[in-house]
């Protein structure tokens, strides 16, 4: 429901920037509960999401359709969100933030009740010739320092400080989130540290297991087989995250199941069968 004053023009706004979006609430027997603001620094739109537990997806049909190109970014402030983009996947909580192209397919879970912090960024003034933004989506950023954690915190408290700003305060406080964002960018993609090695194998570990699912002899020891690499360093590429390589495995045969259960083509096969599958 539009705020009072705010009738079909406001409508119109916030499909504008939201709509075009699958979703689901993990098959929860309850409603959806979510309050949504929304206000604008100049060319950057800052949002507060407030909501249970939800998933939302852009398919790759649906981003042809939109007019609009921004790169997006969660920051909770509360829960928890993973974006799925580009074969990779990143959760953040509290403190930290990742970021997706709208002009692509993505996934963002959150999988427990959450408050975020939505910025959305026009691309254009972010895209570069030296920032490879097609390997900066769906990576966490964020941290106890560094540039990044200056950037969480100016997007947080110009969010707060908005509704007292001017109208030229405003769009000085977005252009300097951009700046302040493009420097993490390219911060993030200049490193070659231990964690953007543990990021790589990682990716190539959910690769493996997206494309070995539905395969019994699927363990951790096969995997460190198929990639060569040491038992401790695929663990390890596991550390930062919330749960194990093994419990990440199993989430996603859940994952797979779900999506079995619910296929209309499958109706009529056992459900043992497809836990076996």
């Amino acid at each position: 429901v539009p705020p009072r004053g705010r009738g079909p023009a406001w409508c119109e706004w916030v499909y504008r920037h939201f709509g075009g979006l699958g979703s689901d609430l993990y098959g929860d027997e309850v409603p959806f509960d979510g309050h949504l603001a929304a206000s604008r620094a100049g060319d950057v739109i800052l949002t507060r999401l407030e909501a249970n537990r939800h998933r939302v997806l852009r398919t790759a049909r649906m981003a042809r359709l939109s007019d609009a190109a921004y790169l997006k970014i969660v920051a909770p402030w509360q829960g928890s969100a993973e974006v799925v983009q580009k074969g990779r996947a990143a959760a953040v909580r509290s403190g930290g933030w990742t970021l997706y192209d709208t002009t692509l397919d993505y996934t963002v879970a959150n999988p427990e009740r959450s408050d975020h912090l939505i910025v959305m960024l026009p691309k254009e003034q972010l895209a570069l010739p030296s920032l490879p933004l097609a390997q900066l989506v769906a990576r966490r950023v964020g941290g106890t320092s560094g540039i990044s954690r200056v950037a969480l915190e100016t997007m947080r408290s110009t969010y707060q400080e908005l509704p007292s700003m001017s109208e030229a305060a405003a769009r000085g406080a977005g252009e300097l989130l951009i700046q302040l964002v493009r420097l993490s960018l390219m911060e993030l993609a200049g490193q070659h540290t231990q964690q953007t090695q543990r990021e790589a194998l990682a990716d190539r570990i959910r690769h493996h297991v997206a494309q070995n699912l539905h395969d019994p002899a699927l363990s951790v020891e096969g995997i460190a087989q198929a990639l060569r690499c040491s038992k401790r360093l695929l663990h390890g590429a596991f550390a930062d995250g919330e749960d194990t390589l093994a419990g990440y495995i199993q989430q996603q045969r859940l994952a797979a199941s779900i999506r079995a259960l619910r296929d209309p083509a499958r109706a009529g096969e056992p459900v043992t069968g497809i836990a076996l599958a």
